[in-house]
């Protein structure tokens, strides 16, 4: 069950950091939750840092059982967390909240929180996936960051409990993970486009060297983004940057 155990630490390096160890160890449970009250070096993706103020916001790493799920296809695990994710916030701050190819959670055009999966794989077996997860919930001041931050505070008015829209987060988590293993996935990535930020819109991105326009389409069902602009391609997770 997701979130069973639910740990809180009251301040730890890097929840992933710690559920990797704990996995290492042989200590860590499938569906084992990590709630950090701080997070003293968070990590996003490509090495990017996430900044959360003590205590008020979601700090979650979850310990999934990889083996549950197809190897070859580990964007299903990535698009079903970010689908509980948007259930969470979209239930309190409402349908201007989207999701943000490869793994960012929007509301209109600021981050409110982001994913970072990490994979323990040995041989042919995906043994673990730590999921990292961080959500804006009571921060109201935020320091230099290149996606301007928005919190459930900000847009709501309203203070939450972190820790239960944790608890919270895992009972969506749960139902989205059941569904991954249920349902045809495309339909689960029907929705997941659906919901998809920018999906039809002109976007800048930066492409290695130089800039290119091109129309966001949706996610294939490998992860890559699809793009028109003079044709139509699939664009991969790190080769294509967005300019906002």
């Amino acid at each position: 069950m997701i979130g069973e155990p639910f740990i809180i630490l009251p301040t730890i390096e890097s929840t992933n950091n710690h559920a990797k160890a704990l996995v290492k160890e042989g200590m860590a449970s499938n569906g084992m939750a990590i709630f950090a009250e701080e997070q003293t070096h968070g990590r996003g993706q490509q090495n990017h840092t996430w900044e959360s103020q003590k205590g008020q916001n979601i700090i979650l790493t979850l310990v999934v059982d990889g083996s549950q799920f197809n190897l070859d296809a580990q964007f299903q695990l990535s698009c079903v967390t970010a689908l509980a994710c948007h259930d969470l916030f979209s239930k309190y701050a409402g349908e201007e909240t989207s999701i943000k190819w490869p793994n960012d959670l929007f509301w209109r055009d600021r981050k409110a929180g982001g994913i970072l999966i990490e994979n323990v794989i040995k041989g042919n077996t995906w043994e673990k996936a730590i999921v990292g997860i961080g959500i804006n919930v009571n921060q109201v001041v935020f320091g230099n960051m290149k996606s301007t931050p928005v919190s459930l505070k900000q847009i709501t008015g309203k203070s939450y409990a972190a820790i239960d829209l944790a608890k919270e987060l895992c009972a969506c988590l749960q139902i989205r993970y059941n569904q991954l293993q249920e349902t045809c996935f495309n339909i689960l990535l029907e929705e997941y486009n659906h919901k998809l930020y920018k999906v039809n819109q002109s976007v800048l991105f930066q492409n290695g060297t130089d800039q290119l326009e091109a129309t966001v389409r949706g996610v294939a069902e490998n992860g890559q983004l699809i793009i028109e602009h003079s044709k139509t391609e699939l664009a991969e997770h790190g080769k294509l940057v967005w300019l906002l």
